[in-house]
């Protein structure tokens, strides 16, 4: 069933023609992996990253299905520990308990739409309600942070400040989970904080021996589980 709003034809025909591009190609090449898929999955990392249509996990990272579990929204937030009805916790538990990840990653990513409007949170009061109570709850201390201590910087830097505190501060919030922080202190699981640039396809991952973001480039991966002592205490 479909309800015709608007001039959504084009669009969606478009999608259907790539439905059976995927089901009479790619579908048809691989069966026996959706064969094996369908028998159950085992993913390898977490990956909790953006709503944003620029951002596609699989892609950035070219993973093939059953390799990642997602969790996608609007800014990359995880609502700490005890919010009420939080699918993002349930699906951290899931994952954690369930599936027995051992990675978990934390992707922002440059020219993020959440943090702009984070920055001026007053003009979505109205214009977009719902927006405005998500990052007002969950986003608060890394608009905070930012405002409080980087009001001199120009817009453009103040937007990547805000991009790289507010992956951090999700980071804070994953260790407030009891099934996260069990795993960490026996270093059963390690947390990633990384931002991924629209404009360039690179990734820079938090570093928490230097304290700044540094480029994933030749197979080297920066130091791990960023903040984890406050984590593993």
């Amino acid at each position: 069933m479909s309800i015709n709003k608007g001039n959504s034809a084009v669009p969606i025909k478009r999608i259907i023609a790539g439905l059976n591009e995927f089901h009479d190609n790619y579908f048809s090449s691989h069966r026996e992996m959706f064969e094996q898929l369908s028998q159950g999955q085992s993913p390898e990392v977490l990956f909790i990253t953006c709503s944003d249509s620029r951002i596609d996990p699989c892609l950035i990272t070219q993973s093939q299905p059953g390799e990642l579990f997602v969790i996608r929204n609007i800014g990359n937030i995880i609502p700490a520990h005890g919010t009420l009805n939080s699918s993002e916790g349930a699906a951290l538990e899931y994952a954690v308990h369930g599936l027995g990840i051992k990675d978990i990653v934390i992707c922002g990513h440059s020219h993020c739409g959440a943090m702009r409007g984070l920055m001026q949170i007053g003009n979505l009061t109205h214009q977009m309600p719902l927006v405005y109570d998500w990052l007002r709850h969950h986003a608060e201390s890394t608009r905070r942070l930012v405002v409080d201590n980087y009001k001199d910087c120009p817009a453009d830097k103040l937007l990547k400040i805000a991009i790289e505190q507010n992956v951090l501060t999700q980071i804070e919030n994953l260790g407030t989970y009891p099934v996260i922080r069990s795993k960490l202190h026996s270093q059963e699981l390690t947390l990633h904080a990384w931002i991924y640039e629209i404009e360039t396809g690179e990734v820079f991952a938090y570093d928490a021996s230097r304290g700044q973001f540094k480029l994933i480039e030749n197979r080297l991966f920066p130091v791990p589980n960023p903040l984890i002592s406050v984590h593993s205490e």
